[in-house]
């Protein structure tokens, strides 16, 4: 049986390959983590303070013995549990934000807009410090601040696709038949809009990557019992300049997380657009007929 047509148009284009082996083997070591990590990533040794890489410490040892790969190992289950939960978080924000701003009374819409501009003046990080400060240090609250910062813009964005979506002829069409809102709104303009919602939705995980890690260096994010890729940052900044590799791997384990993602969500929207499928059939049809006229060609 043939697999779905976005899959193998996904799994066409090396930037999907790439982010969907990135994004799969983030899970399957988030996964694991939950059950067994190579060492206790909290175990200190003091009788292996600072050592190199090695059989047994594979990425090396902090100031305080502890094994760096197993702190990554535990820290990556983080980093899914945040990107996914504020993804969500910042998808029924976002459209329930988009929809009212754009299928409403004209009252509706002009007070949403105005929300939107005033809650996208503040940047993600600051909401989440805000909130960090009244209610605590915690990934709950870093969730929340990441999943209602970003999904103000995503309704930004989306906002603007469904107005225009809602002004095509086969909607008007629709609206004339006598198709309700609601019905509208889920056979005709979310389908359209996907595209580009799935593209917010992976810069809202890759963007929540990198503000637990930042959150987390500043002393915002989760808490110290919780193992988390920016903390070990903000452990080992002292040392930088004493033992360089041991940052290495945590800001490693970060930009590829990131990359994942937004390589992902890049090749997932190509795959889901059909006019982006249809332009790439078209380029491809050019290239190979130019070849192929070339081949005909006799020879002199």
């Amino acid at each position: 049986m043939r697999g779905p047509t976005w899959l193998r148009e996904l799994l066409r284009r090396p930037a999907g390959i790439t982010g969907t082996v990135i994004i799969v083997g983030l899970l399957v070591v988030a996964g694991i983590s939950l059950f067994w990590t190579p060492q206790n990533p909290f175990d200190v040794d003091p009788f292996h303070q600072w050592q190199g890489p090695s059989w047994r410490h594979l990425f090396g040892t902090t100031g305080s013995g502890q094994d760096i790969f197993s702190y990554l190992f535990a820290g990556s289950r983080t980093t899914v549990a945040v990107a996914f939960l504020s993804s969500v978080i910042a998808a029924v924000v976002g459209i329930a934000l988009a929809v009212l701003g754009s299928l409403t009374a004209r009252w509706v819409r002009e007070s949403v807009a105005l929300l939107i501009d005033i809650l996208i003046a503040f940047p993600v990080l600051l909401i989440a410090i805000m909130l960090a400060a009244v209610f605590g240090s915690s990934i709950v609250t870093l969730v929340i601040a990441v999943g209602i910062g970003f999904g103000v813009n995503i309704a930004r964005v989306s906002r603007g696709e469904i107005r225009r979506v809602a002004r095509a002829d086969y909607v008007l069409a629709a609206q004339a038949s006598g198709s309700g809102p609601w019905r509208i709104l889920r056979e005709h303009l979310l389908p359209n809009i996907a595209p580009v919602f799935i593209v917010q939705l992976s810069l809202s995980a890759a963007v929540a990557v990198l503000s637990e890690a930042g959150l987390s260096f500043l002393g915002y994010g989760v808490s110290s019992s919780t193992p988390s890729w920016g903390r070990m940052l903000s452990i080992l900044q002292n040392y930088v300049t004493i033992y360089p590799a041991t940052v290495v791997w945590p800001g490693l384990a970060i930009t590829i997380t990131v990359l994942g993602f937004n390589l992902f969500g890049d090749a997932l929207r190509e795959a889901t657009d059909p006019r982006l499928r249809r332009s790439s059939g078209r380029s491809s049809g050019r290239s190979s007929g130019r070849g192929s006229r070339r081949r005909e060609e006799p020879r002199a």
